[in-house]
């Protein structure tokens, strides 16, 4: 059974290489969620003034994967305890944000989100907001499989390799 996951997590270049590795995904598309601007541009959202995050559509077998794996893999693939950054990218658009698509979605998010605050798996509160969504904008072409196409781009191979690679070493069982 296909679902839609929209995740906001930083820099949409690495939640897309994240979860397009996974088992039961079916695509993957970067784009932008949450704001008020009608089909935005990256110039646009990058200015922090849109509302938007830079986000991911997630489309995938429930069957295969789960939307509590697909929101594990999240919180432990980004930095959920900083506000409107991750790393060196700072400013609303990168803010860490679920936007759920029903009532379910929107419980096993709040619940996850619980028990890892409880189990105090990081040092800080987590900032995640989860909230209903909105709207989706796909992002530009040139967004698209931007690891992919660019693994030797300085930002690729400092900031998305470790993610990577932390993808490998805790969920190697969803990778496929």
């Amino acid at each position: 059974m296909n679902e839609i996951a929209t995740l906001a997590g930083g820099c949409f270049w690495c939640t897309e290489a994240i979860y397009k590795r996974l088992k039961g995904v079916k695509s993957v598309t970067p784009g932008y969620a949450g704001g008020t601007a009608v089909n935005p541009s990256y110039q646009e959202v990058s200015e922090g003034t849109t509302g938007h995050a830079e986000s991911i559509r997630i489309e995938f077998d429930s069957k295969i994967i789960s939307y509590d794996k697909i929101l594990e893999i999240y919180w432990r693939t980004h930095d959920p305890t900083t506000m409107n950054r991750q790393g060196n990218d700072t400013g609303p658009q990168y803010r860490s944000e679920v936007f759920f698509h029903n009532k379910v979605q929107e419980k096993i998010a709040r619940n996850i989100k619980e028990k890892l605050e409880r189990d105090k798996v990081f040092k800080n509160p987590i900032v995640t907001k989860i909230v209903p969504f909105t709207n989706f904008y796909p992002a530009e072409d040139y967004h698209k499989n931007y690891y992919d196409n660019n693994r030797s781009n300085p930002y690729c191979t400092i900031v998305i390799d470790p993610k990577i690679k932390k993808l490998l070493q805790e969920f190697p069982e969803e990778v496929s």
